[in-house]
């Protein structure tokens, strides 16, 4: 069974301020996918704090790491920077789905940033902080996630 680990970005969930409603949602939507699911592991929205969780996360055996927050244009959302800085290589063509999924709901998907890449032979997704943004992201790419997962194991047949 395939691994994943949900990582929620937000400084009001890590204060304890606000309830996590995106990265249950994502754990939920996984779980039913057939992956075994850990998290959500909350962390504020600081660089450090992500990239050490997405990295212990990856060195942990996941097979799929997916955050939720931190993908728009304030100040403090720097969780696609911190990804980046993490990634063996970027895959572009899942962040790009993701996006046309959420513009089909609403033009302000446009403005989300997530990156999609590998670190080793972990994919590591970002998603928006809203329940809906986050699960329409992770729908919009489940359909080839356990393909991914195959290739990214060395399992590269093409049948």
């Amino acid at each position: 069974m395939n691994r994943a680990h949900v990582i929620t970005v937000s400084d009001g969930v890590a204060a304890g301020t606000r309830q996590d409603m995106s990265g249950a949602a994502l754990q939920s939507s996984l779980r039913n996918a057939g992956f075994d699911v850990s998290g959500p592991e909350v962390v504020p929205d600081e660089r450090d704090r992500i990239a050490d969780a997405i990295t212990a996360a990856a060195a942990g055996g996941a097979d799929v790491v997916v955050t939720t927050g931190g993908t728009g244009l304030g100040p403090r959302d720097v969780t696609p920077q911190a990804t980046s800085a993490l990634l063996d290589y970027e895959v572009p063509g899942l962040g790009e789905l993701m996006r046309t999924a959420g513009v089909a709901s609403t033009p302000m998907a446009a403005l989300s940033r997530g990156v999609v890449g590998v670190r080793g032979r972990t994919l590591i997704v970002n998603t928006p902080g809203s329940v809906r943004g986050a699960t329409e992201s992770l729908e919009a790419i489940l359909p080839v996630l356990g393909h991914a997962v195959q290739l990214l194991h060395g399992d590269t047949k093409h049948e």
